[in-house]
């Protein structure tokens, strides 16, 4: 069985205020000419597929039209990842044409989208994203002596390991060989290498998922970390987990990961062979230029003129006119800096980002302001004050 694994489209989003959904609807092109070309059997987009709970009307006509052509030729599973809202990507899921499949519900995690093939069953468990604020009371496994459920932990490797044992349970309930078995979730594992425009999902500081939370399936369709990356577990039996990664770069760090979609083959005993990250189309390159307005206007900026650019400018006295005379040599410049080079490095505030805990960016900012670090009871305050405003402008 041919399967094609994509996750983060992030319909509607911008780049530095540059519309994308044309770009986007590119890469459906590209993802819908693949599926035929490569005889697929099944796509899994494992969450993010809009940028925002609530996208705009174009980026849903997109995801319409993406669903309805790729069902022409394959089974479609999709599950929703932190930006989407669930309830919204899921509320048409049962009148959705027979190959489509939209999994957001947690109580659904148990009960698999079944393919089959030559070689009998193949059984794709799609994870929703879950938030543990959300979901530690509907994945709990034990009850008090009051019969109310007791609550999992308040932690992303909690409950994901009590999703994980539900799929567990429904592997050893089947009767013969166990089926070979995908499994779809939305994550940061342990061992991924995070970018900057991913956002936030620390719950009581900790954001990760332990690999081994995973074991017991063929394969762990990964998405939320945009850089295509393959993940090493605990044990050498253990199943392959990969990360599709983003169809498009959505910052300047991650403007030299190799965008794509992963292609893998499900023979009778699992993963055939190592998965290929098949390249998906660039509309335009991002790219940093650095040097004096002069260099940059000469030799150096040769090359990047249709870039979608990043332009850091180093003369010791800022030029005349800096911004129009580099529109004029990159017209698709994204940001333009004046960094001159004789000077000290000024540090600039700090920039939330998956890659960097909140709470780090704001302890230097207290630090800044009042010369010294927060206290560990400031600290917990800052941090409870943190998950209070995440939790308001969580959508369901």
């Amino acid at each position: 069985m041919r399967l094609l694994h994509t996750s983060d489209w992030h319909l509607g989003r911008t780049l530095h205020g540059v519309d994308l959904l044309g770009h986007q609807a590119e890469f459906v092109d590209h993802l819908v000419g693949l599926v035929r070309e490569a005889d697929v059997d099944a796509v899994v987009v494992s969450g993010d597929v809009y940028d925002r709970a609530v996208p705009p009307v174009e980026a849903v006509a997109l995801l319409t039209e993406a669903l309805a052509r790729l069902a022409e030729h394959a089974t479609v599973v999709v599950t929703p990842g932190n930006h989407d809202s669930a309830v919204r990507l899921g509320f048409a899921a049962p009148l959705l044409r027979a190959g489509v499949h939209v999994r957001t519900r947690v109580a659904d995690v148990g009960r698999p989208v079944e393919l089959q093939d030559e070689h009998g069953p193949v059984v794709v468990h799609a994870l929703p994203y879950l938030d543990p604020d959300s979901v530690r009371r509907e994945l709990a496994e034990e009850v008090d002596d009051d019969g109310s459920p007791r609550l999992l932990a308040r932690s992303h490797e909690a409950v994901t390991g009590a999703a994980m044992r539900r799929v567990r349970a429904d592997l050893a309930s089947r009767t013969g060989d166990r089926p070979r078995s995908v499994v779809m979730a939305h994550a940061f594992v342990v061992g991924g290498a995070a970018s900057e425009s991913e956002r936030d999902i620390r719950v009581g500081g900790v954001d990760a998922v332990p690999a081994g939370v995973f074991d017991g399936v063929d394969y762990v369709a990964l998405g939320h970390l945009h850089g295509p990356q393959r993940l090493t577990g605990p044990g050498a039996a253990g199943p392959v987990l990969q990360y599709s990664g983003s169809p498009l770069a959505y910052s300047f760090s991650e403007m030299r990961q190799r965008k794509g979609t992963v292609l893998l083959t499900l023979g009778p005993d699992g993963v055939q062979g190592a998965p290929e990250l098949v390249p998906a189309p660039v509309p335009r390159r991002l790219s940093e230029v650095t040097g004096t307005l002069d260099e940059l206007l000469g030799d150096r900026g040769s090359g990047h003129a249709q870039d979608w650019v990043r332009v850091v400018v180093t003369d010791d006295v800022r030029p005349t006119d800096l911004y129009p005379r580099v529109r004029a040599r990159f017209p698709h410049a994204l940001v333009v800096e004046h960094r001159p080079a004789g000077q000290a490095h000024r540090p600039t505030a700090g920039v939330v980002t998956a890659a960097r805990d909140p709470l780090d960016v704001v302890g230097d900012f207290v630090s800044h302001v009042t010369a010294t670090p927060p206290t560990t009871a400031e600290a917990a305050v800052l941090r409870r004050a943190y998950e209070a405003v995440l939790a308001g402008e969580r959508s369901d």
